[in-house]
């Protein structure tokens, strides 16, 4: 074992590079509304805070929908405010373009 330089760590090229990709394209949804879609079939809106390396993420002024909020038929939205959504508990996360638009 070389001095300084744990035996157990590798430092390839790609692997940064694959890092740097996807912390871009978490900056690039900072503050964004996203849509996220939860196993049980919610469907939470929010303004994206952060996230961590267990995939949890911190949704702000974040509205839960029971039904498809496309669909306005359905009950009006509970209002949860800053969530934090188990990463296990995520099927899908989109950009909510819908949302933004009312916002701006």
């Amino acid at each position: 074992m070389a001095e300084g330089k744990p035996e157990n760590m590798r430092f390839d090229s790609d692997t940064s590079t694959q890092e740097s990709e996807g912390r871009r394209k978490l900056r690039s949804w900072l503050n964004k509304s996203l849509r996220v879609s939860m196993t049980d079939g919610r469907t939470l809106i929010g303004v994206f805070l952060c996230t961590d390396r267990d995939k949890n993420v911190i949704l702000g002024s974040c509205q839960e929908y029971i039904q498809d909020p496309d669909n306005t038929s359905g009950e009006d939205p509970r209002v949860l405010g800053l969530a934090m959504v188990p990463g296990h508990h995520i099927l899908k996360i989109e950009y909510d373009d819908i949302t933004a638009n009312q916002i701006m």
